[in-house]
């Protein structure tokens, strides 16, 4: 499985889901089977996503993380 098969797996749920928290660690195993150069690549990916998500949950729960005191 390369990076972009990966990423385009998770890319079918846009939301964090339990089926999104079980699936993570089946595909942290087959990231971990690749060379060296592949499992950065991939691992780049899967931050990137999850820091999206996370970065979306907070503005979606109206969450304000800008500065306002100034």
């Amino acid at each position: 499985m390369t990076p972009e098969s990966i990423d385009d797996a998770s890319a079918a749920a846009p939301n964090a889901s339990a089926d999104d928290a079980s699936a993570l660690l089946p595909r942290l195993r087959v990231i971990e089977d690749q060379p060296l150069e592949s499992r950065a690549a991939a691992f780049v990916q899967i931050h990137d996503r999850l820091q999206a998500t996370l970065e979306g949950s907070v503005r979606d729960g109206g969450v304000d993380t800008s500065n306002s005191h100034g």
